[in-house]
């Protein structure tokens, strides 16, 4: 992480007062938010790729990420 991505001692102890089922969640939306905006991007970038290609080149994108 870089210096400014550390999370403050406030959001650590927001983190640790929810539970493991409400930070799960928030984990999946965070998860499907950055699907939507990684096809958005595809799309501006390739408007003739028909939607199951924008799809198909997302999921190989995800499958393939390394943090």
């Amino acid at each position: 992480m870089l210096t400014d991505e550390q999370p403050s001692p406030k959001q650590i102890e927001i983190l640790r007062a929810m539970s493991g089922e409400r930070r799960l969640r928030l984990a999946e939306q965070l998860y499907w938010s950055a699907r939507k905006l990684k096809i958005a991007g595809l799309r501006a970038q390739h408007p003739d790729w028909p939607d199951d290609r924008l799809n198909a080149e997302v999921r190989r994108i995800f499958l393939h990420a390394r943090t």
